[in-house]
This record gives structure tokens, sequence and C-alpha cells, in this order.
């Protein structure tokens, strides 16, 4: 299995509660009114405790949310927050390995997925651009969240421990750099298109299907 699990802690039966989730939902939907279409399916990846996915389908009513996760024990907390939520916008999780070649969702107008990329091998992070490729339209967009390494940036000591730690916890996790990231997406078709500064020294990063414009590294 390709992406992280080590945070979750259970909250009320199967679902389960990130204080993460808590705290960056805000910042984050305020990012994604700029960045996602107003109508369409919306993919996240690594849905994690299910918390995002219920937050963010009661704010952006006009799309469809479709949860996902490979861990079990995610998918029972993201249905017991989609049962709670009661939102026809959001739908049943379903089981995908970002890493594996084929993802059970045809198409989609966005893909979202927050806190994955460097809680997992660098293979889940291709397997998600591979996946954007296949499923998003030109002009549609891929965005992530989380923390990351730039090329002549200096890097906040609190996301140096991160990285130290994860790679403690396992050698293919880790803080990826935007750079190498980026220049993956552009060999599967996917150009970054911007990024925006978040609170605790994260990014969102916008990536775009064919014929966008890069964005400045």
């Amino acid at each position: 299995m390709s992406q992280r699990r080590f945070y979750e802690a259970p909250a009320n039966g199967s679902r389960r509660s990130a204080p993460a989730a808590l705290r960056n939902r805000e910042p984050i939907a305020e990012v994604l009114r700029d960045w996602l279409p107003e109508r369409g399916l919306v993919l996240e990846i690594a849905s994690g405790t299910g918390e995002h996915a219920a937050w963010f389908a009661d704010r952006f009513g006009g799309l469809t949310w479709q949860p996902s996760d490979v861990h079990p024990e995610a998918l029972a907390s993201i249905a017991a927050w989609r049962e709670e939520a009661g939102l026809s916008n959001l739908l049943e999780p379903v089981q995908i390995d970002a890493a594996a070649p084929d993802w059970p969702v045809d198409s989609a107008e966005a893909i979202v997925s927050i806190n994955m990329v460097h809680i997992s091998p660098w293979a889940a992070a291709l397997g998600l651009l591979d996946g954007a490729a296949r499923l998003l339209g030109a002009g549609s967009p891929l965005i992530l969240y989380g923390p990351w390494l730039r090329a002549g940036v200096a890097t906040a000591p609190s996301n140096l421990a991160f990285d130290a730690d994860l790679k403690a916890r396992d050698p293919n996790w880790g803080l990826r750099e935007v750079e190498a990231f980026a220049a993956a997406a552009g060999e599967r078709g996917l150009a970054l298109a911007e990024t925006r500064a978040m609170p605790a020294n994260n990014l969102m990063l916008l990536l775009r299907k064919g014929g966008a414009d890069a964005a400045p590294l």
C-alpha cells in the first residue's frame, strides 16, 4: 500500500479525526474557491479521516465530491463522516491506491490531494500525476496541499524536523521538491500554474492539464 496512515486518531466509532484537518480546512477552502470549477466531479485522493471531504462538499454545493483512500479504516471513517453530513453531493468513498495504474473513476473535473505526497513513496506521487493525466480534461486542475521544499528558498526548521521524522518512520517518505514534482508533471502533460503560501509553512500547488502556462518556481 502506497499512501500514508499514521496521524488519524479514533473519535466516535469508525469516525476518526485529525487535528490538522480542523486547523487547515478553512485556509484550504479559501484557495479552492479560486481554483475549483463551479460544477463537476472533484476526486479527492487520500481523503484520510474524511473530515475534509465532508467540509468541502458542504461548502461547494455545486460540485460532486468523490472521496477515496487506500486503507480500509480510512474508508470506514470517510463513510462515517459522510453519513453524519448527510450531503447529496458527497459520494461513498472508493478505494484507490495512487500508485496503481487503474482507478475506479473514469474522469473528473478536478483532482485534490491533501497531505499525501510526503507521507507516501515517490511512486505514489508519480501515480497521482499519471492518474491526473488520465482523468482530467484540458485545463482541468490538479490541486495539492502540504509541506514542500523549494530550490533557493530556506526551509523552515519545523519542516526540516518533520522531514527527518518522516524518513525515520519510512525511508521512502519525506518532503518533496516542488521543482522535481513539476518536472515529473510536465512529462505527463501537466503544467504548474500557480503556488500559494499557506499557514504553518505549507504550500498549495495548482497544476493544469495541457496548455496552461507554467508558473515561476
